[in-house]
């Protein structure tokens, strides 16, 4: 009997998990970002009064929530940083409901997804202090309640290692510095009411953005001084800058040793070549005269080639400011502001943006979005550049133009305009090879969710679904050309930044950080102390981190200027491997791939580029 009885424990028991197995496996697998389903929310009117009606909202909000957990349990997500963004929009659904027992649930669900150790670290300290000051008072507004807050988000980050998590810190409170009603309803008249003028509706990374911000306008600003009030205090008082390891691991190369010039290519958004008139190659049988006098096909190329967002030949290198030149100045003061106020820097520009920011209307924030936007086009090629060479005598600068739009709605990326960008691809690629290139940096590229987002913003197509159809398609022309550009010169080292989405490049599938070839190398980024940014993506796609924060270079005019991001650790590992071609000319595209990996130290899952073991071991 008690065999018996055992055995049909067993059985069930073995029932049981089958069941739990086959529950597992009823769940669709999800390879990459287009695997999930698209969702679409209707909006009567527009966000901006959406946004002000309390029960409008949160019938929107609860749709989102409703739409997040079903996928959650019909899809099979193996990605951490979308299953990350998909728990976040629970989670602060959750913090919006009061329901504190879910929301600690959550942090620490998000926490577990987390493999930056800093991120990890200070995922979700506001949302702890929150539920643990409500309950401390029972509410959630009131003196009593800012108080208990301010004391259980000090204790949080008064435990935790401070030159881990130093950085963070530092950038939350910038970010909540600037954070204002009138920035955020500026934004949405900007960025999501056109979206809905054109088409009624939003997608379901918008409609996670509209949550968001509902949740900043009703919970985090109430909470701002006393947030601004911990960070403030504990920044003061415990004020170190991590150590930066990059200046002991440099490999500068000393003029006169007649080693052999290497040709770097800057395929961006332009260069100022005034800014580097001594490092840029000359092309001797073209004159500035607006026609090809070498018939190359190129027009005035004295310098490089460019094209403009509609994928046309165009003779301008530096991306064209148009009607806001006379707005550069303030722009570029406002651009270093934004940037210092994140590094917790007390400029001057800082101080003016800010009080810029604080006397805007939400009418106006447009304007001020846009113009940082063209700013920022306007010198990321040149502060490219200045990475590439730096410490490098032998290196000569080309410039390839690549143009993206800067406005807050986009113009439409059509059918047409994809293949001749796709083509313009090729006659790049065929460019650089005529004009002896050996390494090109490229800190920049197309996503899905980029092309699916600009379609959206015009308003374009019946639906989500036709949306993902047509984005997919586009991409895929985009893809098309840009790996026959890559791969059609495999005597060239094409070195790419892998992104600033915190994502997996495959999974989200970003080109080219999605590609894996031979004579591509994808960086991603960390900082002064080689700990990853809490922006990099990331992926077995990439194959060195190098830094990426607060790095200085110059921009248009010749100002020096710090800026972050996986676009200043790229031009790093090219400016390592212009170096390695100047000492060994005939080195291959993949043994400079190899000696950077190689020389790399290994951190964890990263390997942190190390030019000077580099440089080492091809000189053994």
């Amino acid at each position: 009997m008690t065999m018996l009885l055992c055995r049909r424990a067993a059985a069930a028991i073995t029932m049981l998990a089958l069941v739990a197995t086959a529950a597992v496996a009823a769940k669709l697998p999800v390879r990459t970002l287009d695997d999930l389903p698209r969702h679409t929310y209707e909006v009567a009117g527009t966000v901006s009064a959406l946004l002000g009606d309390d029960a409008a909202f949160d019938a929107f909000a609860a749709k989102v929530g409703a739409d997040v957990a079903a996928d959650l349990e019909a899809y099979d997500i193996a990605d951490p940083a979308t299953l990350q963004r998909m728990h976040g929009v629970q989670l602060t659904l959750a913090l919006m409901a009061r329901d504190d027992d879910r929301v600690l649930a959550l942090v620490e669900t998000i926490r577990a997804l987390e493999d930056k150790e800093a991120s990890r670290l200070t995922s979700g300290l506001t949302a702890v202090a929150m539920v643990r000051a409500r309950r401390d008072t029972g509410g959630d507004t009131g003196a009593a309640y800012q108080a208990a807050f301010r004391s259980r988000l000090r204790e949080q980050v008064a435990a935790l290692p401070w030159d881990l998590v130093r950085d963070r810190i530092v950038q939350q409170k910038g970010r909540t510095e600037i954070l204002s009603e009138n920035l955020v309803l500026g934004m949405v008249q900007a960025q999501l009411d056109p979206v809905v003028a054109a088409s009624g509706a939003l997608g379901a990374e918008l409609a996670a953005q509209v949550v968001n911000l509902g949740y900043a306008l009703r919970f985090a600003l109430p909470l701002k001084e006393s947030l601004l009030e911990v960070y403030g205090d504990l920044i003061a008082a415990r004020e170190t800058v991590k150590r930066d390891i990059w200046e002991e691991r440099e490999a500068r190369l000393e003029d006169g040793l007649g080693l052999e010039p290497v040709t770097v290519a800057i395929w961006d958004s332009g260069v100022d070549v005034s800014v580097f008139a001594d490092v840029f190659t000359t092309n001797p049988g073209e004159r500035p005269d607006g026609l090809d006098n070498d018939g190359n096909g190129f027009v005035d190329d004295i310098h490089g080639i460019a094209f403009d967002y509609d994928g046309r030949d165009s003779a301008e290198l530096l991306y064209p400011l148009g009607d806001a030149a006379p707005r550069l100045g303030v722009a570029m003061d406002h651009m270093k502001g934004y940037m210092d106020v994140q590094s917790g820097l007390d400029s001057e520009e800082a101080s003016v943006l800010k009080t810029h920011l604080a006397g805007l209307d939400p009418p106006q924030v447009q304007g001020f979005l846009e113009d940082l936007g063209l700013c920022g086009l306007h010198a990321h090629g040149t502060h490219v550049a200045g990475i590439a060479v730096r410490g490098n005598p032998y290196a000569r600068l080309l410039a390839a133009r690549i143009s993206f739009d800067w406005h807050s709605v986009p113009q439409l990326l059509t059918e047409e305009m994809a293949r001749r960008h796709a083509a313009s691809y090729g006659r790049t690629a065929a460019y650089f090879r005529d004009r002896g290139v050996r390494v090109v940096n490229m800190s920049w590229g197309w996503g899905l969710k980029e092309i699916e987002g600009i379609l959206e913003a015009n308003g374009w197509g019946a639906s989500a679904e036709e949306r993902s159809r047509e984005a997919a398609k586009l991409l895929g022309i985009l893809e098309q050309g840009l790996r026959e550009a890559i791969t059609g010169s495999p005597g060239i080292l094409f070195v790419c930044a892998a992104g600033n989405d915190d994502n997996d490049v495959a999974f989200d599938v970003n080109i080219p950080a999605s590609f894996t070839l031979p004579n591509l190398l994808v960086v991603g980024a960390v900082d002064q102390a080689g700990e990853p940014t809490s922006f990099t993506s990331s992926g077995r796609n990439v194959r060195v981190y190098a830094n990426g924060f607060e790095v200085p270079s110059y921009v248009p005019g010749g100002r020096r200027m710090r800026m972050s991001g996986t676009s200043m650790a790229a031009p790093q590992a090219c400016n390592l491997a212009a170096k390695l071609l100047a000492l060994g000319p005939r080195l291959t595209p993949v043994e400079v791939v190899d000696l950077i990996g190689r020389g790399a130290d290994a951190k964890g899952s990263y390997l942190l580029m190390n030019p000077k073991a580099t440089v080492g071991l091809l000189q053994r």
